[in-house]
């Protein structure tokens, strides 16, 4: 499940996902989020998520086209994306590829959530 945080910094786009991810999580909640962050002209992303269950098999697709789109489409509109995790695996990965992401790439232990959105909003 993906949903919009309610207590994120107010320039910020703010999520949180947690469990298994589906291919509706993408088109109703991920996608329409990053646009409107892409759209602003200054993409500063929160995501949280705390635990991951995977990916339904269905939502590969989605996965995809989303992270083509940031990474090649929309490259020069992110400013600040703040990945805050409690899943160690994905955390490694997120700072081994994190030169590969655009704008600037932090990632925080879900005890750091508080310099998590402090950092993304400055």
């Amino acid at each position: 499940m993906i949903e919009r945080m309610d207590d994120a910094p107010s320039e910020v786009i703010g999520l949180r996902a947690s469990g298994k991810l589906t291919r509706e999580d993408y088109r109703n909640v991920l996608e329409p989020a990053l646009k409107e962050a892409i759209d602003s002209g200054e993409a500063r992303v929160l995501f949280v998520l705390p635990d991951f269950d995977g990916v339904e098999r269905g939502a590969w697709l989605e996965d995809v086209k989303t992270g083509l789109a940031v990474e090649f489409r929309d490259r020069s509109s992110w400013k600040k994306f703040a990945f805050v995790t409690g899943v160690d695996w994905i955390a490694k990965a997120m700072r081994l590829f994190a030169w590969t992401m655009p704008g600037e790439l932090e990632v925080y232990e879900m005890d750091e959530l508080e310099e998590a959105k402090e950092w993304v909003a400055d």
